[in-house]
């Protein structure tokens, strides 16, 4: 345990950082969870709606530096992606 006033404020900083920081990473996963079902559904209105909330978390994310930028720029990358893939498979399926 901290002794010193100054060791004990770093403490509680600490503390605070760490459960806020949780609940922004809980947010990325819900969000993506969320976008892969609309994926899975087949939905492409609703599943551009959800990679743009996507794209803001991880945005706010890597902004408040909860994530690195790379990791973000990386994510976003990967979901465009599998949207860009169930696009396509979708207008084949669709012909």
């Amino acid at each position: 345990m901290p002794r010193t006033t100054s060791a004990k404020k770093a403490l509680r900083q600490s503390e605070a950082r760490r459960v806020r920081n949780l609940s922004v990473r809980r947010s990325i996963r819900k969000t993506i969870k969320q976008f892969e079902t609309s994926v899975a559904s087949g939905n492409l209105e609703d599943t551009k709606s959800q990679l743009q909330a996507v794209f803001k978390v991880l945005d706010k994310a890597a902004k408040t530096g909860v994530i690195k930028k790379n990791k973000s720029s990386r994510l976003k990358s990967r979901l465009s992606l599998r949207l860009k893939k169930a696009s396509v498979s979708g207008a084949e399926s669709q012909v």
